[in-house]
């Protein structure tokens, strides 16, 4: 399956001048909400994710998404492995469980976000089910953005990856992309000036 080429046919592979949700900026920017529009390109990007996950034979009781970005990767993923599908919030800037959703002790958690970069958010959410006594047995997402190690790939961690290096980290693919700090940022030095897409910002 070519990812690239299903972004890039959906409009959401740009190119630009970007400011991440990290601060940093980049030269290009995934927009998997534009792949994530078509419910049957979802279907078959979800069905993807989840034969490489059940190929691993990791049990899994639930998957949980940070919102916003992860939730209809989740909720598709979820659907493909036939598990409930969850998901966290920030309220006042913290992670969050809520609208009546419960964690049972022991109960076993993959994390699923449309993408993965440095895996903050994921990482938090992760946070939130392990505190109320579930336990996260992997990571997964639709793309990586190349800082993390996902399975089946040559691609190693960098150090500013936030995934635990002892659970799985899955992935259709691997989008890596050059990120600059704003002072080292040649696009801004041009005097370009970089906008922030997705949904923190619009």
């Amino acid at each position: 399956m070519d990812i690239k080429k299903i972004y890039e046919d959906a409009n959401a592979l740009l190119e630009g001048h970007f400011k991440l949700s990290s601060g940093n900026h980049s030269q290009f920017y995934l927009q998997s909400a534009k792949v994530l529009e078509n419910p049957k390109t979802a279907k078959l990007l979800a069905d993807e994710l989840a034969k490489e996950i059940k190929s691993s034979g990791i049990d899994i009781d639930t998957v949980c998404s940070p919102a916003l970005g992860g939730v209809i990767a989740g909720f598709v993923l979820a659907t493909a492995l036939d598990k409930r599908s969850i998901f966290t919030e920030r309220v006042q800037g913290e992670m969050t469980l809520r609208r009546g959703f419960e964690i049972k002790k022991g109960e076993r958690v993959l994390i699923c976000e449309d993408i993965i970069t440095t895996g903050g958010s994921a990482l938090e959410a992760a946070n939130v089910i392990e505190s109320l006594g579930g336990e996260v047995v992997g990571f997964a997402a639709l793309a990586n953005r190349g800082f993390c190690k996902r399975e089946g790939s040559d691609t190693k961690a960098k150090p500013n990856c936030k995934l635990p290096k002892n659970k799985p980290f899955f992935a259709l693919a691997d989008f890596s992309f050059e990120i600059y700090t704003p002072d080292e940022c040649p696009m801004c030095k041009e005097g370009s000036e970089a906008v922030k897409p997705g949904s923190r910002g619009n």
